[in-house]
């Protein structure tokens, strides 16, 4: 019998992404292969869905491409947490994280971050946007929406976003000196923001920006597992279908959010 609930909500929106469109069209890819006959619905902790994890998939927001889907996203999240549903929502670009956490800021007041990610997405503003998918921890850190921001699985760190991070007090677990035991023990309640491009391209091809030298999937699975606080809510972001190969890149996604799901229920 299940004992907890997760809802799964699709953010289709690129509008604010800087290179490529495409992350509008994955909420789908990624529950196709979540619920695929490809494989089970059994997460890493032993825990299955359906089984001892009830989850709500409540389709995609119906989004515009215009300022007030921002309200639109965060009342979705309010009214997931105030019925006692984690969110668990698929992207869409990262410019959707904010919203989210003005949501969850609401309904359960600041939480710590854990953040997956190649770039910090802690720019002021991006080619004049102050809601691009590059600035969106920029706009939580100033809102005070977080108590603590840890970012894993860097490698684009140029000097703006550098005294951005020592302006908004960030802890930044660079690839180059990454292990998974310097990842510290979060506190709940507990945020984790899942860009795809965290990965290697090698694992996850299908992302707008490719950067080489990432995390394994094994790497951020064992960061994942190294986390004891209550998650309460989660996003899996910057899958680009178009740019897949295989679906490669949807399974990985897919992977992913089975075992934040996990991480929800326990």
């Amino acid at each position: 019998m299940a004992n907890c609930s997760v809802s799964i909500i699709g953010v289709p929106t690129d509008s604010n992404s800087s290179f490529l469109r495409g992350p509008a069209s994955a909420p789908e890819y990624i529950r196709r292969q979540l619920f695929s006959e490809m494989g089970n619905l059994a997460t890493e902790s032993g825990l299955e869905i359906g089984e001892d994890i009830d989850v709500k998939d409540l389709g995609d927001l119906p989004l515009l491409e215009q300022p007030a889907d921002d309200e639109v996203i965060e009342s979705a999240i309010v009214e997931a947490l105030t019925s006692k549903n984690a969110p668990l929502c698929l992207g869409g670009d990262h410019s959707i994280t904010f919203p989210i956490l003005r949501g969850v800021s609401k309904a359960v007041g600041p939480v710590d971050i854990l953040h997956f990610d190649a770039h910090p997405d802690l720019y002021d503003e991006y080619d004049g946007n102050r809601r691009s998918h590059a600035c969106p921890f920029a706009r939580i850190m100033e809102q005070g929406l977080a108590r603590r921001l840890v970012q894993v699985g860097i490698r684009t760190l140029n000097v703006h976003q550098r005294e951005q991070a020592r302006k908004f007090g960030v802890e930044i677990i660079d690839m180059a000196e990454f292990t998974v035991d310097r990842i510290p023990a979060l506190e709940g309640p507990l945020y984790v923001s899942f860009d795809l491009d965290a990965l290697d391209p090698a694992f996850a091809p299908g992302v707008s920006h490719l950067e080489p030298g990432g995390l394994s999937v094994r790497d951020a699975l064992r960061v994942l597992a190294s986390q004891t606080a209550q998650v309460v809510a989660a996003d899996v972001v910057e899958l680009n279908p178009h740019r897949d190969i295989n679906g490669m890149t949807a399974t990985v996604a897919a992977k992913i959010s089975k075992e934040l799901i996990g991480m929800m229920a326990r």
